[in-house]
């Protein structure tokens, strides 16, 4: 009874300490007509657990050092603005949300990392629903952990070069990050992660940015799904990583010399599903990678569908449809080490005669005329000839440049649905 006694009486004391704490909470306004016109000046006088609403209206602020658990709420996207002299927002305190400012004009550095928010080293934060625009960085994590960045519009200053323009998102040591609807432009990379685990990445529209539309590196476990990626000088980069997963995404018209709609470089264990890559100088690229399963994508009007090293192995194409691609694969090695089966390929000329669904002769995606642009890029001036176009047949005959054992021994005569 005793035991049950001192429960009881914890229970009180915790829920009259929970109820002191929900009395003491307050709203704090700034207003530039009123009495408090500064978000620094109002951050000095409250306390954890306090709600700062900012008023509509233009304040000029910059290091607004935010070390109590508040809430910072606009109304009628009040204007932030750094005027391009430091960083804006710099959180260090666990539970902190920011929505519904208009945050712009931190200063561009090479030694400090300003941005209109910065989190760091804290836990549980919040940043929704703003407009973060024209700065170096956007939002920058640096160890943070369980934080969720969401609703945000994102739009860096159209620098044409990246060492002038910071990332979009950028996480560094960070994990458990959610980053979900927001929209991202003209950064250098949209979204960065580096060091950072277990975070998930959903719905996101990242475009016209400077490299990158997503980059990540030594970054585990981590989900990617439902993101737009467009319109990005580099596409999509991934490397060393293991254990990742893309579903539902669209890689789209991501062009130029060293433009892929996806880069694998050292990645393992992992799994791309239900993808479209459409309108790519390269649609998917692997380097060093390995038991990767690509399932299920729409890779269609791509100069290159699929780009291979001969150091990636032990991986699997199966049911994803090549349509309409000027190169279906292509790769630098006459071995095979990829695993390719049951896929559709609009350029397969077989036959089905016993109506299994599955073409009665071997698919080989690598072409001749791929082999040698591999080898002598000019010669693609040559695509169209009619001299190429016999030297293809031939080699459907008897294969000299390309991989005999690289094919596709079950196409499907129908498109993957």
């Amino acid at each position: 009874m005793k035991s049950i006694f001192k429960i009881y009486i914890l229970l009180l004391l915790t829920i009259i300490i929970l109820r002191q704490t929900e009395l003491c909470a307050r709203d704090i306004i700034v207003d530039k007509s009123g009495s408090l016109t500064s978000i620094n000046q109002a951050l000095r006088l409250c306390q954890s657990g306090d709600r700062l609403i900012v008023k509509k209206g233009y304040y000029k602020e910059r290091d607004i050092e935010i070390d109590k658990s508040v809430q910072i709420i606009g109304e009628n996207f009040p204007v932030v603005d750094a005027e391009f002299k430091s960083g804006l927002f710099h959180i260090k305190s666990d539970g902190v949300r920011i929505e519904g400012l208009i945050i712009k004009n931190s200063a561009m550095s090479f030694v400090s990392e300003y941005a209109g928010v910065k989190i760091d080293s804290a836990k549980d934060c919040v940043i929704k629903g703003n407009k973060i625009l024209y700065n170096y960085f956007a939002i920058y994590i640096a160890f943070g952990a369980d934080c969720i960045i969401e609703n945000n519009i994102i739009a860096g200053r159209q620098s044409k070069s990246e060492t002038t323009s910071g990332n979009g998102i950028h996480l560094w040591y960070s994990k458990n990050i959610t980053i979900t609807n927001n929209k991202i432009s003209n950064q250098r990379d949209g979204i960065y992660l580096e060091f950072s685990e277990n975070s998930t990445i959903t719905n996101n529209i990242s475009e016209d940015n400077l490299r990158y539309g997503l980059h990540f590196m030594f970054s585990h476990r981590c989900v990617y799904k439902g993101n737009i990626f467009r319109r990005n000088v580099g596409g999509v980069a991934v490397m060393y990583t293991k254990f990742i997963h893309m579903y539902n995404n669209k890689f789209e018209n991501n062009w130029g010399p060293a433009s892929y709609g996806l880069l694998l470089k050292d990645i393992n264990d992992s799994e791309i599903k239900y993808n479209t890559f459409h309108e790519n100088s390269t649609a998917i690229y692997l380097e060093n990678t390995m038991r990767v399963r690509l399932e299920r994508n729409n890779i269609i009007d791509n100069g290159w569908a699929v780009k291979i090293k001969s150091n990636s192995t032990d991986n699997d194409f199966v049911y994803n449809n090549f349509i309409d691609n000027t190169f279906d694969v292509s790769t630098g090695s006459k071995n095979n080490y990829i695993t390719f089966r049951k896929n559709y390929w609009s350029k397969y000329s077989g036959y089905d005669l016993n109506h299994d669904g599955y073409g009665d002769v071997p698919y080989k995606p690598v072409g001749l005329f791929s082999a040698i642009i591999e080898n002598n890029s000019p010669a693609m001036i040559l695509l169209r000839s009619l001299f190429i176009q016999i030297l293809e047949a031939a080699e459907k005959v008897v294969p000299v440049l390309t991989p005999v054992k690289l094919e596709d021994v079950q196409p499907l005569m129908r498109r993957v649905k």
